[in-house]
């Protein structure tokens, strides 16, 4: 059956990888007679094959692949216009009907088909050997490939996107940059959980970034880290691309890195992990990906960063290493798109070439400059390159350097940019700090970032600097995404930084929404459990299941433990739109289940609590640790999580037995945590300290700490002397701790002694401290340098806090009901009742019980009494059920249980009148007393000398019965062999017992047997027949009668019999023992000290009158319960409510303790050798590193001025040269243009600046983009120095655009008669504009007073929400309007007249020609600004104020902003802005 299962599985195997694989590349198994798959396997192949199956028919419905349908023949024989041969085109591409004459059109004759490679690709080699690839249609949406990598193949939403670009062929680079980019490369994506997105081929850049992920891959030793790596390639250019097609998909296709056959295509990365292989339809033509990749970033970059209600997107950096002019154009539509670039000084090429002219001004950036950078980085490359090239680059470097928030250069001989990865994420920190927001979003942007990325390291360095003011409130969303993220190093920043643990959880839905998004634990699996028992509505339609906080109290209150109340009181439950049952705070008290006579008031808030406690419960340690530092109430928290983490791990054993461990290991350190602060308050003042332990914990359920301890078996708190000191006090009750064990008992015998002095009471300590306190008050008093108030305070304080001495009555009673006493009394009634029990069953047992039998039924009567009353009085509030349990969990109490039991036996069997039943019931009975007696042993567990032993004792008695279970097998297994040698069918059990199991035991104690041998056989000793029940059966015998057994046997059986067990077992008994006594003998006084509490609470709760007069006591308790209805007495010993103002103090002085515990805690590990060894190891490695960083950097700072001494030189010989020749010539200009001298120019900070000083004029930029807006019209490029009309620019050929008009061929003479006044655009005509020559724009600027003081200035702006910023109100008009059209439908034709007769006389403050995108060489725009100031009491103002609120819903509304520098405005806006400032004597 098993074989044909197998061959079952294998059949299946086999049809499921055909079924994948019909076509193309085929993945068979090798040999399918080596899978032998059980259940478990199989499921998970079938659950393989399913996912595999999704992933086909998604692939299917939505990835296309494209395909030439025309064959015409290019240039070389046998090959298509699309570069593919002839051979692979389809029938109907070769002879197509319909595009018969046509010529080839790669739109028209290029179609879309199901893409047929896609799959798992594995490499062969090191590195990351199997990725995920997909052929794709350049024209595929990038919603699809998003969708593709986070819903099927399964990845994590990015943090950041790296788009690393660069040089596509193999260069090389310095050592030391090298190993710093792969470093700093793997060590953000690693850190901030990055994508990094590449051209995918092995070559260039992408080269060096797989080696870095090689270099990572190797070095880790767990693929949980494993990085993203996305190579974006051109499918046409793919060498060795069959091996990845088959329409069903290959799992896994083998790829080779086959460089030497490649030619000019080119090989995949084999360590990039996945690759998105982008068709066009052609073979061989690079660059096909790029538009497809810029729309995937530019998708990704308006993805939501973790918490959606933030706004942040996730962010995008473009790393620059080398390149060539294809770069170029990629960093300036990156940086127009607002990418920030980093550029890798010394990589080559391009990228020094930007990173030579990112610290000039932009007006030293001119086409002879970018020529010597270009001829000097690009070789022999640069002869390949025209005039019109050289124009467009520098235009775009102008541009490039012009945005330098966008722009970082990393540098390697600087010492602020010590790896890459801190230079990426400065650059995109950078760039948000200068985007169009306010100064508070900017920041919290970029903490939310730094949050994302877990980088403390930018956060201390980059964001809380002192320009940047927080408050709590700002700080706790970065704060909700650090807690759910598992960050704790930001957490702890977020707290050292302003947030407020009590705000930031003040609001309940907040800690909901944290337990909400918990990650997977044991915990939070019980939850979804619990919420699913107890939720009556169906599940919702997206089948998450959602709980609130009551099922969290539930399960908390649970692993606590039932004598603890709910830490969150019953909720007022609030259904939300998705019908989710939040919890709010209740306004009411709410009544609880209590125990004993406290009253118990509702939940109490406690936030420092709930993060600790969401922390414990997912066995988070860190946050965890983080939370703990933070509760008040830190000794009871530590305990409670100890509790709390031991019953999770016994419940979690079964599923995960590693976790459990690690709760285990986690609750010892909580265990040492309490141990240590309590420890600190102990040894400051242990009068406070021991009031910790007894004080009820509202923030835990109104539990104590001692209790909690006792719970979580924390032998090691309940062993700290300081509870040891609390629990002698209890023992001793009223007495005081100092007085000798002999002088209490001599008290009890005679009693009056406690009136004498004889015995001291805890009452007349206190007096006796009461007393030096006042004379010590007294003599403070009397000096003359006391105040007046100091004194009347003293002399208050001594009047009211004077103690009662005790009474005669009362000194008796609180003798007598000391726990010592009881436990005193008891030993003598315990002896007394055993001495009684001792006499009947030796001497006085009769048929007839006699006075002494009759007290002893008395006496036992007594203590079955009390044994119900121990098992019914709830001394802890924690219910019947769990005393039960613990009850039968107690050894002793199970021998009570069972010597009564026995006793009541033997009682029924006396009292029979059979003479059988009646010697039966005293053989019960003398059982009984064995039992009785070892009860004996429990009463000794005070003693601090024989409770340790006991306690041996018991663990050896377990190590015992193991060993005698084992040696059992020796002793049957010898003594059934040699009786069935020597006996011949013996049928008297008692013999047969005798002879297999007696004998042979005693064996082990000396008594060798006589039977086994003939020299030593004696007839008269057995009975032939086995006819004397007294005489064991003879042996075999021959007819001479001698034993007829071998002798030989049976002596061979008893040697061994006698070597295994008297030497080998015996010995292992007696190591066994002594491993035992040794391991329990080092813990023994810690669990003598744990139990001892046991039997303090037993003799605290007891009645004082010993047995059997407690019979007393039980019937007055008896009664009080049954007809008074009394309640319980409380133990005020053992638990303690403690005023609000006294429990305040408390807890203060608690948190100080623990404060200065933590500090000496971190001071001794700081001290530790380890840490030392480890401080000195890392203060080297930095010594070391800056001492070669320091060398490297005076060679290139060396080698960088000779090379500018060497140009120096050079340019001045050339300067010479011209002079030459100039004045040979006459006066004529040389023939040679004079060289540019270059100036020197220091350059410490990596950091571009590109803004030109206060004296020069920048020319116009905007004016000068390349893309025209709102067209597909490129502008001719215009460098900066070619910008004025002046400027002879002979090469100058722009385009004419008119877009209102669909004939662009204006007359020239036309347009030569407006020429703009900013210079050059590139482009000629109208354009977007609706006249040749000046555009007029009005500005009308409203101004208001915010108050009645005249300190702040608002200006009227209206919102463009396709700008999203504010602007002027304001727009174009004609020249001899006053306002435009469009603010007079806004404003109503009322107030758009009263305005307008205001603004007529107004004076204009500000005319200025307008930087505008949409100028050209021919029409321009021009602004006026308009002030017209308004005060709170004019009317005209009540009305704009009405027209700002009814229009705060529209797209364009208006608003009043502040007249400040930091207003975002456009730059003539807000130079308008700073003169009306300057009118109205206000600060910009």
């Amino acid at each position: 059956m098993n074989k044909r299962r197998t061959v079952g599985n294998n059949i299946i195997f086999f049809k499921s990888t055909e079924m994948l694989c019909s076509s193309g590349e085929k993945v068979y198994p090798k040999n399918i007679s080596h899978f032998e798959l059980g259940s478990h396997q199989l499921n998970n192949l079938l659950v393989d094959i399913g996912k595999r199956s999704s992933l086909s028919t998604w692939i299917k419905d939505n990835i296309k692949k494209k395909t030439c349908c025309f064959y015409v023949q290019d240039a070389s024989e046998g090959i298509c216009k699309c570069g593919y041969p002839k051979v692979q085109h389809c029938d109907e591409a070769i002879k197509p009907e319909e595009y018969l004459g046509k010529e080839w059109s790669h739109h028209k004759h290029i179609r879309e088909e199901p893409t047929d490679a896609y799959g798992d690709i594995s490499f062969g080699g090191l590195g990351q050997k199997l990725g995920k690839y997909v052929r794709i249609s350049s024209a595929t949406p990038p919603e699809h490939l998003y969708q593709l990598m986070t819903e099927q193949w399964k990845l994590s939403l990015p943090n950041l996107l790296i788009s690393v670009t660069g040089g596509a062929k193999n260069f090389g680079m310095k050592s030391q940059l090298k190993d710093k980019f792969r470093r700093g490369l793997i060590k953000v994506a690693q850190t901030t959980g990055a994508w990094i997105l590449t051209g995918g081929t092995h070559a260039g850049v992408m080269k060096h970034v797989g080696m870095a992920v090689r270099d990572y891959t190797l070095s880790s030793s767990s693929m949980e880290g494993q990085i993203v790596v996305i190579g974006v390639v051109t499918w046409g250019i793919i060498h060795n691309r069959q091996k990845l097609i088959n329409a069903e998909g290959c799992f896994p296709a083998d790829y080779s890195l086959d460089e030497q056959g490649q030619g000019p295509l080119s090989c995949l990365d084999i360590n990039h992990s996945h690759f998105l292989l982008v068709d066009d339809g052609t073979h061989g033509r690079y660059g096909a990906e790029i538009e497809l990749r810029a729309r995937l970033e530019k998708l990704i970059s308006e993805q939501p960063l973790g918490n959606k209600e933030s706004g942040v997107t996730i962010p995008v950096v473009c790393v620059v290493l080398e390149g060539g002019p294809g770069t170029l154009n990629t960093i300036y539509n990156s940086m127009l798109n607002n990418t920030p670039c980093v550029v890798l000084e010394g990589s080559g090429r391009l990228a020094d070439v930007i990173a030579q002219v990112a610290g000039l001004p932009v007006s030293k950036v001119t086409v002879v400059h970018i020529k010597q950078l270009m001829k000097r980085f690009f070789g022999q490359e640069y002869k390949n390159f025209s005039e019109p090239q050289f124009i467009e680059w520098t235009k775009k470097i102008q541009d490039i350097i012009r945005m330098p928030h966008l722009l970082t250069v990393f540098r390697i001989d600087e010492e602020k940019n010590s790896d890459v990865d801190v230079a990426i994420l400065q650059a995109l920190l950078k760039a948000s700090k200068n985007e169009e927001s306010t100064g508070r979003q900017s920041w919290e942007r970029q903490l939310e970032l730094a949050v994302a990325w877990n980088r403390v390291d930018i956060a201390e360095t980059e964001i809380f600097t002192e320009e940047s003011q927080w408050t709590s409130s700002d700080l706790h969303p970065s704060m909700f995404s650090a807690l759910v993220g598992d960050k704790p190093e930001f957490v702890r920043l977020l707290l050292e930084n302003g947030v407020c643990v009590r705000q930031f959880l003040e609001n309940e839905e907040r800690l909901y929404e944290l337990y909400a998004n918990m990650p997977g634990c044991f915990f939070s699996r019980k939850l979804v459990k619990q919420g699913g028992k107890t939720r009556r509505d169906p599940p919702s339609s997206t089948g998450s299941n959602k709980v609130s906080l009551i099922h969290v109290s539930e399960e908390v209150r649970h692993l606590l433990g039932s004598f603890t109340q709910p830490l969150y009181g019953s909720p007022r439950h609030k259904t939300t739109k998705d019908n989710v049952c939040l919890t709010l705070p209740s306004k009411a008290p709410v009544e609880l289940p209590c125990y004993g006579d406290d009253s118990t008031p509702d939940s109490v808030s406690d936030p420092g609590r709930d993060l600790f406690l969401w922390a414990v419960v997912q066995n988070n340690r860190e946050l965890a640790e983080i939370g703990w530092e933070q509760c008040r109430d830190c000794i009871a928290a530590a305990l409670a999580a100890s509790k709390i983490l031991r019953k999770l791990a016994r419940e979690s054993r079964d599923l995960d037995g590693e976790e459990a461990k690690e709760m285990r290991d986690h609750a010892d350190y909580y265990e040492t945590q309490a141990i240590g602060v309590f420890s600190e308050c102990h040894t400051s003042d242990p009068q406070r300290a021991q009031k910790l332990l007894i004080r009820m914990s509202p923030s835990w359920g109104r539990c104590t700490c001692l209790w909690l301890a006792l719970e979580a078996q924390n032998k090691r708190f309940i062993a700290h002397s300081g509870v040891q000191s609390l629990l002698t006090q209890i023992w001793c009750g009223e007495l005081s701790v100092e007085n000798p064990y002999w002088k209490v008992l001599v008290c009890m015998i005679f009693f009056p002694l406690i009136y004498t002095g004889f015995l001291s009471f805890r009452r007349d300590e206190d007096i006796q401290r009461e007393v030096e306190r006042t004379e010590q008050q007294k003599l403070t008093m009397d000096s003359g340098h006391t105040n007046t108030k100091i004194k009347q305070n003293l002399r208050g304080s001594s009047q009211t806090s004077k103690i009662k001495p005790l009474n005669c009555g009362s000194r008796l009673m609180k003798f007598f009901h000391s726990p010592q006493v009881k436990f005193y009394w008891n030993i003598a009634s315990y002896f007394g009742f055993l001495w009684l029990f001792a006499v009947v069953l030796m001497i006085d047992f009769q048929t007839f019980p006699s006075w002494r039998e009759l007290l002893l039924y008395v006496w036992l009567g007594s203590l079955v009494c009390e044994e119900v009353r121990q098992l019914y009085h709830d001394f802890d509030g924690s219910g019947f059920r769990k005393k039960a349990k613990m009850y039968i969990k107690d050894v002793w109490n199970i021998l009570d249980v069972l010597s009564i039991v026995l006793f009541i036996a033997g009682l029924v069997c006396r009292l029979e009148t059979s003479d059988t039943l009646f010697y039966i019931g005293k053989v019960i009975l003398c059982i009984d007393f064995i039992i009785f007696c070892l009860r004996l042993m429990a009463i000794f567990t005070i003693s601090r000398t024989l409770g340790p032993k006991i306690i041996i004792v018991r663990r050896m008695m377990t190590d015992l019965f193991f060993f005698m279970f084992l040696l059992s097998i020796w002793v049957v297994a010898y003594g059934v062999a040699k009786q069935g040698i020597l006996i011949q069918n013996e049928h008297r059990l008692d013999w047969i017992f005798r002879g297999a199991v007696y004998e042979p035991y005693l064996i082990l104690f000396g008594n060798l047997p006589t039977d086994i041998d003939n020299t030593q056989f004696d007839m008269n000793s057995c009975s032939l027949n086995a006819t004397d029940p007294l005489k064991p059966k003879c042996p075999i015998l021959s007819d001479d009668n001698t034993p007829v057994f071998p002798v030989w046997l049976t002596v061979i059986l008893l040697c061994v019999y006698l070597l295994f067990t008297n030497i080998l077992l015996l010995n292992l008994l007696i190591a066994i023992l002594s491993y035992t006594f040794q391991e329990v003998q080092d813990n023994t006084d810690t669990i003598w000290k744990f139990q001892r509490y046991e039997l303090i609470k037993e003799y605290h709760s007891r009645p004082a009158l010993p047995p059997p007069f407690i019979l007393i006591s039980h019937l007055v308790i008896f009664i009080k319960g049954v007809f008074v209805r009394s309640p319980a007495q409380g133990h005020k010993y053992f638990r303690r409510e403690l005023g609000k103002s006294e429990e305040e103090e408390l807890l203060s002085w608690e948190a100080f303790m623990k404060d200065n515990y933590l500090s000496s805690t971190r001071q001794e590990e700081n001290h530790s050798m380890e840490h030392r060894i480890q401080d000195t190891a890392e203060k080297v490695g930095e010594m070391s590193e800056l001492l070669e960083r320091d060398q490297k950097m005076v060679s290139s700072r060396m080698a960088k001025r000779l090379t500018k001494l060497e140009e120096q030189v050079t340019e001045s010989t050339k300067a010479l040269r011209w002079i030459m020749d100039a004045m040979k010539s006459q006066g004529y200009k040389s023939k040679l243009e004079p060289p540019l001298l270059s100036k020197s120019v220091d350059k410490d900070d990596g950091e571009s600046s590109g803004q030109e000083t206060e004296d020069e004029k920048p020319p116009h930029t905007y004016a000068r983009q390349l893309q025209y807006p709102g067209s597909n019209v490129t502008r001719f490029p215009v460098p900066e120095e070619k910008v004025s009309w002046e400027t002879n620019f002979t090469s100058y050929l722009p385009p004419v655009y008119n877009q209102q008009e669909s004939d662009n061929s204006t007359d020239a003479s036309v347009l030569d008669k407006y020429r703009n006044p900013g210079g050059r655009t590139g482009i000629r005509g109208k354009g977007a504009l609706k006249s040749l020559g000046p555009n007029h724009k009005i500005h009308p600027i409203l101004t208001r007073w915010r108050d009645g003081e005249r300190t702040v200035l608002e200006f009227l702006a209206v919102w463009k929400d396709a700008e999203k910023c504010y602007c002027l109100p304001g727009g174009e008009a004609k020249p001899n309007e006053t306002l435009p059209l469009t603010l007079e439908r806004i404003l109503g034709k009322k107030l758009n007249e009263r305005i307008k007769s205001d603004l007529q006389a107004a004076e204009q403050i500000y005319k200025v020609y307008v930087d505008d995108s949409r100028n050209t060489d021919n029409a321009w725009l021009e602004a006026t600004v308009l002030p017209l100031h308004f005060e709170k009491n004019n009317p005209v103002m009540s009305q704009i104020n009405t027209i700002v609120e009814s229009t705060l819903s529209s797209l364009q509304h208006f608003q009043w902003q502040e007249v400040s520098i930091k207003t975002c405005l456009c730059p003539y806006q807000r130079e308008a802005l700073r003169l009306i400032a300057q009118r109205h004597n206000t600060n910009f």
